[in-house]
């Protein structure tokens, strides 16, 4: 129904996007990738998907297409829904998502919340072949799966930090010849400032 929204950012919560057009504020659900690429007052074009439940209509954007794209993938998989696939969508990009469902790696699956093993198996299975379409950065995917970095991402989102803040320090402040401890210092100072 609606295709995309574009107007002003008047608000920005944690999923949430309050976009305001033509004195009209739309509350749009999204992801912490999209709404971590806004800022107050910017400008911009959110691509929409309008979910229609029983008791209630709700509006998910994002910033990109291609997100878009693999949130209509993921609430095509049987027991996902929109919530879910958007906790999905926080923890990982499009690419990184297409790398991990193109390798089959479940493991890394099954860290988005609200997924188990067995609903990352059939993510895998039902999106195998649609994500064949889509190109893949698995250079990204490999570098974040460094054992360092993955160390060093696990002790940052268990003191709190989203995904996406604890790769944004991780690329900020990487260096091969320090231990993940140091990594870890350093990716705190670069967050705090």
């Amino acid at each position: 129904m609606y295709e995309y929204i574009k107007g002003n950012v008047a608000e920005i919560l944690l999923d949430k996007i309050i976009i305001e057009t033509n004195g009209i504020g739309y509350r749009i659900n999204s992801t912490m990738n999209s709404a971590g690429q806004l800022k107050k007052g910017d400008d911009t074009l959110v691509y929409t998907y309008l979910v229609v439940r029983e008791d209630e209509m709700s509006l998910y954007g994002f910033i990109s297409r291609q997100e878009l794209d693999y949130f209509k993938h993921l609430i095509s998989v049987s027991k996902i829904g929109p919530k879910v696939a958007t906790a999905i969508l926080s923890t990982y990009t499009p690419q990184k998502l297409g790398a991990c469902i193109a390798n089959k790696d479940i493991n890394a699956i099954a860290k988005a919340p609200g997924v188990g093993k067995k609903t990352a198996e059939r993510i895998v299975l039902e999106l195998k072949d649609k994500v064949k379409e889509t190109p893949l950065e698995t250079l990204g995917y490999e570098e974040v799966e460094r054992k360092a970095d993955h160390e060093v991402l696990e002790a940052l989102m268990a003191l709190g930090y989203s995904r996406l803040e604890g790769e944004k320090a991780i690329q900020a402040i990487f260096d091969e010849s320090a231990s993940s401890e140091e990594l870890i210092k350093k990716a705190l100072k670069w967050l705090v400032k």
